[in-house]
């Protein structure tokens, strides 16, 4: 927000008309004006009695509503984690489905494809976990509640990160099976 916008909204929270607030801070309804339409800006004396009046920090009140720009932040990472996820599962249910089709049908020229769309697949894996170690997202519950916007309490939290030694261990397990499956596939399909 800018500081004209800031100074209107505290002024109006507090009903006061602009004479009113002018009186306070001890300049002219004109020069209230001024400032609400960002023609001039409030000297430090100014800024130290319209934050006395408006009960604020000079620093809220000169940086604006900081939880509206906090909360858009969030929503600008929450969209860029959604949509690196969305590609990460399209691409690992590609690399999944796809070798053996590939191999089959275009040889070795189609395990080249497959390896570069591994290659892409693990590339976006890469991001996504930076992402997740950025904003502290491990566990699934984690997870969902960032997306919408929410966080753990401190228990949850607690709990969750209890949990992730033993969620690590089940992926790899799970990769492992994975890679088992798809090299009885290549070697039944290669007999």
């Amino acid at each position: 927000m800018q500081l004209g916008q800031q100074i209107k909204k505290y002024r109006n929270e507090l009903s006061l008309s602009q004479d009113a607030l002018a009186e306070k801070v001890y300049v002219s309804r004109q020069t209230i004006s001024n400032w609400e339409n960002d023609k001039s800006y409030p000297d430090v004396n100014s800024l130290v009695l319209l934050s006395e009046v408006f009960n604020t920090s000079i620093d809220n009140l000169i940086k604006g509503d900081v939880e509206v720009m906090k909360e858009q932040v969030r929503s600008e990472d929450k969209k860029e984690f959604e949509k690196l996820s969305r590609v990460f599962g399209v691409m690992l249910i590609a690399a999944i489905i796809t070798p053996v089709p590939l191999a089959h049908f275009l040889s070795y020229f189609g395990i080249v494809i497959w390896g570069i769309l591994w290659a892409a697949a693990m590339y976006v894996a890469i991001l996504v976990e930076k992402k997740k170690k950025q904003f502290d997202i491990q566990t699934y519950r984690e997870i969902i509640a960032f997306t919408e916007g929410e966080g753990l309490d401190e228990i949850a939290k607690a709990r969750e990160e209890g949990k992730r030694p033993y969620q690590k261990i089940l992926l790899a397990c799970g990769a492992g099976i994975v890679t088992l499956v798809i090299a009885i596939a290549f070697a039944m399909l290669l007999r």
